[in-house]
């Protein structure tokens, strides 16, 4: 059986949404980037482990200093998460 190659091309706009709603990903963070992408947060030890979920867009959803958290909150939004390093 052969296996037509699928139309891979993706504008921005799709690429930008996929997984929109359904994947989360998690990953540590540093001190020096929570104002960029958590304008809101209050002032934060810089010896603090963070730790942050966003939406597959790159939306930020959370920041903590519990790992643990990152993955109950996906949960509670339905989100299938995964870890970038």
């Amino acid at each position: 059986m052969l296996l037509k190659e699928a139309n891979t091309n993706l504008t921005k706009s799709q690429l930008a949404h996929l997984g929109a709603g359904e994947v989360g990903y998690i990953r540590k963070m540093r001190f020096e980037e929570v104002s960029r992408c958590f304008p809101d947060a209050p002032d934060i030890d810089p010896t603090l482990d963070l730790w942050a979920l966003f939406g597959a867009d790159g939306t930020p959803i959370l920041l903590t200093d519990n790992r643990s958290s990152t993955f109950y909150k996906a949960a509670e939004d339905d989100l299938k998460t995964v870890s970038l390093h």
